[in-house]
């Protein structure tokens, strides 16, 4: 596996549902650059999960492509499908994606979860809130669409982000359509910056041009399905995929157009480059970049004790990877590959400084991370 950072001269060789007592144990501890860790599958038998997030007393919700979000309970058990979750276009990579808990869950119980919706012209992303309540969803409203609904499976994007600020951003993938991602007049291959009831902040780079949708944060994306706020900074970090090579880690700035289709560090699927040289001064051009790529899915800043060798860099799952991609926390180079045999689709730190990985599977797994004592 390789990764080339924008500063380098050519490429960088880098080095579900079970009882309580049917925990997975790893034959031996897994050596990391922070010690020995070991890996713990606390359940299986969930069908291509795709986000999670941990709610206050502990428990973990887990969303599963098909159009089903989960419990895992402090014993390990799953619960059946929670009530209240809208309808999913379960197609390809579309169906139910990303879950996230409002900043200010204690006293509002909102949820929020992304999904990819049918309607007419075929499906988008959409973004939805609802009340948790007796562990069902009440309430449920959409709150943003992706505009136009288009035909196919693929591309969605869907990531979930809050910032400081009070605001959220949520990834929206071109949906396999290339060139619409260089038109402002439609959200495909976006970064949309809205407020926490959907609506469109007035200080957003486009607000009042009429040829562009002003929910468009950032715009010229393929696809984004890892995404973090940096928990120092407050920049929004995301990861997005390339196509036959070209996986990127950028840092999106309002604004700025990231050069899907017209550049890219891959190229197309036939062989073909799709740009000579990669980038212009036109485009923002990525911090990291990837060939072979890692296919960049799930991402989390760590700042727990239980690792302190990764305190301050970021997490990325990895599908093509097979595993966890450590890139240090000033965005320069990627540290270290963690190897889990499997593919991973999303990276969560828990609060006790443990790291959660789902594997995208038909038997799809939620898997611990941590420190041999």
């Amino acid at each position: 596996m390789m990764y080339a950072l924008k500063s380098s001269i050519g490429m960088v060789t880098a080095a579900m549902l079970v009882s309580p007592l049917a925990l997975a144990q790893p034959d031996s501890p897994m050596q990391t650059q922070a010690g020995d860790a070991k890996v713990d599958v606390l359940a299986e038998g969930l069908v291509h999960p795709w986000g999670m997030a941990f709610l206050p007393d502990g428990r973990l919700l887990v969303t599963e492509r098909e159009g089903r979000l989960r419990i895992l309970d402090s014993d390990n058990s799953l619960s059946d499908p929670v009530e209240g979750v809208p309808e999913v276009f379960n197609q390809g990579q579309g169906g139910l994606l990303d879950v996230a808990l409002d900043p200010d869950f204690p006293r509002n119980s909102l949820v929020y979860l992304s999904f990819a919706e049918p309607g007419d012209g075929g499906a988008s992303t959409a973004l939805g809130r609802g009340r948790w309540e007796d562990d069902r969803i009440q309430d449920f409203e959409v709150i943003f669409r992706q505009q136009p609904k288009v035909s196919g499976g693929n591309h969605f994007g869907g990531r979930i982000v809050f910032t400081p600020q009070g605001t959220l951003f949520l990834t929206m993938g071109e949906r396999f359509k290339f060139e619409p991602a260089q038109d402002l007049s439609n959200h495909l291959g976006t970064i949309a910056h809205l407020n926490l009831d959907g609506s469109i902040p007035e200080d957003n780079p486009f607000v009042g041009r009429e040829d562009a949708e002003g929910a468009i944060w950032s715009y010229g994306h393929r696809n984004i399905e890892s995404a973090a706020m940096h928990p120092e900074t407050g920049q929004l970090w995301i990861a997005e995929m390339g196509p036959r090579g070209g996986d990127e880690l950028n840092l999106p700035e309002a604004g700025r157009n990231y050069g899907w289709p017209v550049v890219s560090w891959g190229e197309h699927y036939n062989g073909n480059d799709i740009a000579d040289p990669p980038t212009r001064p036109e485009y923002a051009d990525a911090a990291v970049h990837w060939t072979p790529v890692i296919s960049p899915s799930g991402m989390a800043f760590y700042t727990g004790e239980a690792f302190p060798a990764w305190q301050g860099s970021v997490l990325i799952g990895g599908l093509t990877a097979q595993g966890i991609v450590r890139v240090d926390g000033n965005a320069e180079a990627e540290v270290e590959r963690i190897p889990l045999g499997t593919r991973i689709r999303d990276v969560e730190q828990g609060p006790e400084g443990n790291v959660y990985v789902l594997t995208d599977q038909q038997n799809g797994k939620v898997m611990r991370l941590s420190p041999v004592e």
